[in-house]
């Protein structure tokens, strides 16, 4: 299998490039500005530039929404170097009690707080967080694209879209989406078999996968973890940076989003590219995951 590689690597088809594996912001919170920039700076020190947050990161951690945003903001106010040296991406749409609108009014007024909140006047990324059913494609697309010829953010994604989803989405859009972020690790490996990775495939998607590490149960003993834990051991790494390397060995090539808010488990994130997975291997994890053998 193709070993992996700490190099830059293309964001879909926006002209951008990002590390190859990101790092998340859902439970990025508290009020020491300088505790924060201290796990900012460690994603950067392990080579991650690709910063994934959402306006709705801050209810989960007991705090308002936009937190999680409000907080990298005042980051930036104290550190404005740090925003140069990395691909900012922000996902909207989810309003509490709602739950989705991804209304032309909501979405363009969402991603101008975005904006506010950041301190910033441009996202690198900007993503759709999860469908909204009762908008048209046709309009949704409009909506981005307008995004984009506003110079407000450089591309856009989707979150948590279905293949068909996806479909008409793009249908409707006059560029390509740059993103796909799906939930993806050796726990949960639906998007293997829903369709969702040969479609970024087909049309040049970056995955990014969100908790990569199934939610927490890379810390718990299972048949999956023993596995990972044995590669773990023999490449010198940690298990989640195994659990990592597992995901980025698919040949649609996903960015797992290291979700630690922990500077050295960000840190051992790169651990990642020392493990060298053999079909063997790979398989045995994804049938531990689904608990069948292939056929």
């Amino acid at each position: 299998m193709t070993p992996l590689s700490p190099q830059p690597v293309p964001l879909g088809k926006s002209g951008l490039t990002v590390s190859p594996i990101a790092w998340g912001m859902w439970r990025f919170a508290g009020d020491d500005v300088r505790a924060a920039q201290a796990r900012v700076e460690a994603a950067l020190e392990a080579g991650i530039d690709l910063f994934d947050t959402a306006d709705i990161y801050g209810p989960d951690n007991g705090e308002a929404f936009g937190a999680a945003e409000a907080l990298l903001g005042r980051v930036f106010r104290a550190a404005p170097q740090l925003r140069g040296g990395m691909v900012l991406a922000t996902k909207g749409g989810i309003i509490p009690g709602v739950p989705y609108d991804s209304s032309a009014t909501y979405l363009a007024a969402a991603l101008d707080a975005s904006l506010r909140r950041l301190g910033v006047e441009q996202v690198d990324l900007w993503q759709v967080h999860r469908p909204d059913l009762l908008t048209h494609p046709a309009d949704l697309a409009d909506t981005l694209a307008a995004m984009v010829s506003s110079g407000k953010t450089r591309a856009v994604g989707v979150s948590n879209f279905s293949v068909a989803e996806v479909r008409a989405l793009q249908a409707h859009l006059p560029f390509p989406l740059a993103t796909i972020q799906p939930e993806f690790s050796a726990w949960h490996s639906t998007p293997i078999w829903d369709g969702v990775l040969h479609q970024a495939m087909e049309l040049d998607l970056a995955v990014l996968a969100w908790s990569p590490l199934g939610r927490g149960a890379v810390s718990q003993e299972s048949s999956v973890s023993a596995l990972l834990q044995a590669k773990a051991d023999a490449s010198g790494v940690s298990r989640s940076a195994a659990a990592y390397a597992w995901i980025m060995a698919h040949p649609a090539r996903p960015i797992p989003i290291v979700g630690s808010q922990q500077p050295d488990r960000i840190r051992e994130a790169k651990g990642a590219f020392a493990v060298s997975w053999t079909r063997a291997e790979w398989y045995a994890v994804l049938e531990a995951s689904t608990g069948q053998k292939l056929p």
